[in-house]
């Protein structure tokens, strides 16, 4: 059995880590290196930067800020915000990024997942999805939970799959930075449909809520933010807690269940 995930997100704006609540509301909580570096130390098994007014803005990720990280990390981490040509993932690998991850891009143009996947493999792409659940049921949304768009979400995610993507990062925008548990029934909605490892995001609030996550949705890996960065939750703690669970995870070292 794969081991269970443990995830830290690291939202980018203007070099500085950010925080909001619902996507609103986004607020400075730190620096990218230091908060990365910190969450090694306590065991996470990969971390997701998030540079969130990239899209939005037009522009391009700051390669210096990857390349800074990727020179100290040792554990994988995944970039994205602004990517929108096969050229720009091949430059973020080389500056030290494990993996790519696609979002906006990928909704306006679809084939830009399949010659990703072509390049650089599946592996080393992820389709990030923004969702929420509406009166026709669950619907997708781009440019940072600005824009609605026409696919469902059961629609969305199985294209992905199909285009060649190697994992979905699935945010719930109900459940994002409120801290009252992972939305279950929109990650059951695409565990059911897909095959691909899904990183469930939105909503950790208590390590009980990374227990329901794994019991109840066939998700491969749970994310959050606000609870590892303000310190509610430390993720050694959160390991031996899932293990004494059942939960299958991946074993911290000493050094890093005494920091």
């Amino acid at each position: 059995m794969l081991a269970k995930r443990i995830v830290a997100a690291l939202d980018i704006r203007d070099g500085k880590v950010v925080k909001g609540i619902r996507f609103q509301n986004v607020r400075d909580v730190g620096d990218p290196v230091s908060q990365a570096l910190a969450y090694e130390k306590q065991g996470v098994d990969e971390i997701v930067f998030l540079d969130i007014t990239a899209s939005h803005q037009g522009r391009e990720i700051n390669r210096d800020w990857v390349e800074n990280v990727a020179s100290v990390l040792r554990i994988p981490f995944t970039v994205g915000g602004g990517i929108s040509r096969v050229e720009q993932m091949v430059q973020l690998v080389k500056r030290g990024a494990d993996k790519v991850f696609l979002n906006t891009a990928a909704l306006q143009n679809p084939e830009l997942v399949r010659q990703g996947a072509q390049v650089l493999g599946s592996a080393n792409l992820v389709v990030a999805i923004d969702a929420r659940a509406e009166s026709d049921g669950f619907r997708v949304y781009s440019h940072g939970g600005r824009v609605r768009q026409p696919q469902s979400l059961a629609q969305w995610s199985e294209r992905v799959q199909q285009l060649g993507a190697g994992e979905i990062l699935l945010t719930s925008m109900d459940t994002d930075g409120v801290r009252e548990g992972f939305d279950l029934p929109l990650l059951q909605h695409v565990c059911q449909r897909v095959h691909i490892p899904v990183i469930a995001s939105g909503g950790a609030g208590s390590m009980e809520h990374f227990a329901q996550v794994f019991a109840h949705t066939n998700s491969s890996a749970a994310l959050a933010a606000s609870v590892f960065h303000y310190g509610t939750i430390h993720i050694a703690e959160l390991k031996q807690f899932l293990t004494r669970r059942g939960i299958h995870v991946r074993p911290t070292s000493k050094l890093e269940e005494s920091c």
